[in-house]
């Protein structure tokens, strides 16, 4: 039996709008205090290390997209370019990493809504956060054309929001002075060897805020004119996504200092809302939490269309249950696979923690994108747009950094690879009637 394809709507505007709107989100609104809580200012040289690492990726996984334009990303490239096992690797990491990465901004969207309507308790935000999943779920099986739509509307809002912010932290600044970016490193008596590793740790839980550009590949089944659109639209969409990361991350430490931003993150899961508060006019931090939900709901949005649309290439291949392989009648939503990921993510919003899911989501994510970059390798010499050191160049980026974060956390992702090996071992038993 044929399987059933989703029908290509989405041109270059719509695909980089799902871009920002996967990218300008928890690495903005969140993840932002998480870096300089470890590692102070430096945080702001961990988004240039951790952008132009995201640029290199992206690149790759454009040319792999532009050749492979079906849902999956490297899920499918890895079946093409490398073997089963690699490809269900690269599909089972990215459901991990992802699946954290949205519950991290479930968690963060609840954190700035309360903070918004100035509820300080923290018992109803892990409540409030599976039920902000079950909303966005409910809104991403309307089809991904009315999801669009509602993407360019929160987009529009999360950049006004921050022009604001930059504005006011940039007057702010003024007053200041440079006094909040001294010492650059967390601790001035750290040793050379420690600052390293908390800039490297930083680094790589800064790499998964670029990471959103992935939803442009995993999307490739839905993107009209395919080789033209992909690479142009992750371009356009790290570029724009990195030079807003640099400038926000300036005026936030510029305003409170890292130890403040820091404290927000734990404390309320909302820095920037810590931050805007301090402007002095209440106005605009009314308006930069307006754009913090609307960042946050926008991630949560695409992260689960990104995932469904990876269950449901799992699917077809019998890597996951074939109901999850199921389309509506219009041809727009795999309604079962967005209704298991909605679930799962509720369930890891009961972690109730942005720092151990963020965390969790930096290793799985960097071993999803060294399996992209070793599907690009592999690519035929007809079919590459970039030349191969572009590939290798991310390999040994992704890998190296991998094991920068927490012990703990690299160790459960481990786990959660040995996992993968044995449902991937139990479908194939069932695949064969064993």
């Amino acid at each position: 039996m044929t399987p059933q394809r989703l029908k290509r709507q989405l041109g270059l505007f719509g695909t980089v709008v799902l871009g920002l709107g996967s990218i300008l989100g928890s690495g903005v609104f969140v993840s932002i205090g998480i870096g300089a809580g470890i590692a102070g200012p430096a945080v702001l040289l961990a988004i240039v290390l951790a952008g132009s690492l995201a640029a290199c990726n992206g690149l790759n996984s454009a040319q792999l997209a532009a050749s492979y334009p079906v849902s999956g990303g490297t899920y499918e490239y890895g079946y093409q370019l490398l073997n089963p096992v690699l490809g269900f690797m690269a599909g089972w990491m990215f459901l991990c990493a992802k699946s954290a990465s949205a519950a991290t901004a479930a968690l963060g969207l609840s954190g700035y809504l309360l903070g918004m309507i100035q509820v300080e308790s923290h018992l109803g935000q892990v409540p409030l956060a599976a039920i902000l999943v079950g909303a966005v779920t409910l809104l991403v099986l309307c089809g991904i054309r009315r999801t669009t739509q509602v993407n360019v509307l929160l987009v529009s809002v999360v950049l006004f929001a921050l022009f604001l912010f930059v504005l006011g932290g940039w007057f702010l600044l003024q007053y200041n002075g440079w006094r909040y970016f001294s010492p650059f490193f967390r601790s001035p008596n750290e040793a050379v060897e420690e600052r390293t590793v908390a800039l490297l740790h930083t680094t790589a839980l800064m790499f998964v805020a670029y990471t959103g550009y992935a939803r442009i590949a995993t999307l490739g089944e839905e993107v009209s004119r395919p080789r033209w659109t992909i690479p142009r639209a992750m371009i356009i969409t790290l570029s724009v996504s990195m030079t807003l990361y640099v400038v926000i991350a300036f005026a936030a430490i510029g305003t409170v200092g890292s130890d403040v931003l820091a404290w927000a993150t734990n404390d309320s899961m909302a820095p920037l809302q810590e931050a805007a508060g301090r402007f002095g006019f209440d106005p605009v931090a009314k308006i930069v939490s307006v754009g913090a939900l609307a960042a946050l709901a926008g991630v949560l949005i695409n992260l689960i269309l990104g995932l469904s649309r990876m269950m449901l290439a799992m699917a077809r291949r019998g890597d996951m249950p074939e109901a999850c392989a199921r389309i509506n009648r219009s041809g727009a939503t795999p309604y079962v696979s967005v209704i298991a990921v909605g679930l799962v993510i509720m369930a890891l919003t009961l972690v109730g923690s942005v720092r151990v899911t963020w965390t969790f989501s930096a290793f799985t994510v960097l071993v999803y994108y060294a399996i992209t970059n070793l599907a690009a390798i592999r690519l035929p010499d007809h079919a590459r747009l970039y030349p191969t050191w572009l590939a290798w160049v991310g390999l040994a980026g992704c890998l190296f950094l991998a094991f920068w974060v927490e012990p703990l956390y690299w160790l459960i992702g481990l786990a959660m690879m040995l996992a993968g090996l044995l449902w991937y071992w139990g479908m194939n038993r069932e695949k064969a009637g064993l």
